[in-house]
């Protein structure tokens, strides 16, 4: 199974973040940080040929609860979206949180996964549309 999820868009670069954001607030997730890696690089004199949008985002009620059971998924939070160009396309995507929780080896964590990165795959499918 792909460690990646990711869905092409027919959307502009910044018409993808604008929904993208948009479509994971309806999922209770906000974005407690961002950075487009073309303009970062630029900033430290770096050329980077297209645009790589990330946004870290967290569902606080999610997070309490998957640290009170391990604090070793602080490892990988927050979640990461990614908007990018490649091939003249746009796409959306994440890393599944499913497949990361399984590196821990903690069974206790996987309905909580599974929720997770279903509510992520929705806001993600949504926003590509």
């Amino acid at each position: 199974m792909e460690m990646n999820y990711e869905v092409r868009t027919e959307k502009s670069f910044y018409e993808a973040i604008k929904s993208i954001k948009e479509h994971l607030e309806k999922c209770k997730f906000g974005v407690l940080w961002e950075v487009n890696f073309k303009d970062k690089l630029a900033e430290k004199g770096f050329e980077f040929g297209r645009d790589v949008q990330i946004l870290e985002v967290c569902n606080p009620a999610n997070a309490v609860e998957v640290l009170g059971k391990n604090i070793e998924v602080a490892y990988f939070l927050p979640c990461k979206v990614v908007v990018y160009e490649k091939d003249d396309s746009v796409y959306i995507g994440m890393v599944r949180p499913e497949k990361l929780i399984e590196l821990l080896g903690d069974k206790s964590l996987q309905d909580i996964a599974m929720s997770i990165e279903s509510d992520l795959k929705k806001a993600i499918q949504d926003a590509s549309k």
